[in-house]
């Protein structure tokens, strides 16, 4: 199977009428919503062929593949969006809009060009789209309000892993993600530790989560009375990772032991604890570094728009 990448590197099966010949690492013009675009024809692997075929995602049909005029063709598009980009920029910049222009785009035709753009709020273009038909002539102009996720998986990168974005590479839809899901893992709020480049809670807190929950229902809870080889104590902390639990004992002292070497008992374990989330999971212990609002981390309507 052929495929081609498009906007936030999503990949698409390849479309191949009779007649084309089409081979990897080809240039091809495709037929889109958008209209005629280019893309790089690549051989996809068996296993990412599965799964493409698995999730029933739609090809796109390959309309020829890109002679020596067209590669010149598309080199002047790049530079046009480009200059495109700075204008509409100026522009912006001339009406005093609150909005952050992130990408120019011009459809292989020529036909169309779409401009990407983040706001806080609502913004009211009108004037600034009768300026741009001035500079943009015979091309259909589209204003395109993105989420920041939408903008980090547009514009790419590496992660806090050091590898590419989740976003731009096998990621196709945002799926909701909150501070209890940090918590939960012990992670430290910290916004080093749990915030990606686009500013809200790591995507991939939501890959382990179910994970992290069904092991947390095999070990003992924090607050229960326990036996311990040492006498009687109270589990102030749990380690979900190496299944360890962290108990005060009567004499104040806090020691660890494996979950299968305590045993929970049903009587009242008179010693005083810190429940404080900060404190329930021992690797997740470090202080704040600084005082945040967690809130503005998760999640809100200038997320993601899923207008790309």
């Amino acid at each position: 199977m052929l495929a081609v990448k498009l906007i936030k590197n999503k990949q698409y099966p390849l479309d191949i009428p009779e007649g084309i010949e089409v081979k990897h690492n080809d240039m091809v013009i495709i037929l889109t919503d958008k209209g005629e675009e280019a893309a790089k024809a690549y051989v996809v692997p068996p296993q990412v062929e599965s799964i493409l075929k698995r999730k029933k995602i739609p090809s796109v049909p390959c309309l020829r593949v890109m002679t020596q005029e067209d590669l010149l063709v598309y080199e002047e598009i790049q530079q046009m969006e480009l200059q495109g980009y700075k204008d509409c920029n100026d522009l912006i910049k001339q009406h005093n809009l609150q909005m952050n222009l992130i990408q120019c785009k011009y459809t292989f035709d020529k036909r169309k060009v779409t401009f990407y753009y983040t706001a806080p709020e609502r913004v009211d273009f009108r004037n600034l789209l009768k300026d741009l038909t001035r500079v943009f002539k015979r091309v259909r102009i589209d204003l395109k309000h993105i989420g920041v996720r939408d903008e980090t998986s547009l514009c790419g990168g590496n992660g806090l892993c050091g590898r590419p974005f989740c976003c731009c590479t096998f990621k196709r839809q945002f799926d909701s993600v909150n501070i209890k899901l940090a918590h939960d893992q012990g992670m430290p709020i910290t916004p080093s530790k749990i915030s990606g480049t686009c500013g809200r809670l790591l995507c991939c807190l939501n890959y382990e989560y179910k994970n992290y929950i069904e092991t947390a229902k095999e070990i003992v809870p924090i607050g229960s009375g326990v036996m311990t080889e040492d006498g009687l104590g109270k589990v102030c902390a749990i380690n979900i990772l190496t299944k360890k639990v962290s108990v005060k004992l009567s004499d104040g002292k806090i020691k660890d032991y494996p979950n299968d070497n305590v045993e929970m008992i049903d009587a009242d374990v008179n010693i005083e604890i810190d429940t404080n989330a900060q404190q329930r999971y021992k690797y997740a212990s470090m202080q704040q570094e600084e005082q945040i609002d967690i809130k503005q981390f998760e999640d809100d309507r200038n997320s993601s728009t899923g207008n790309i």
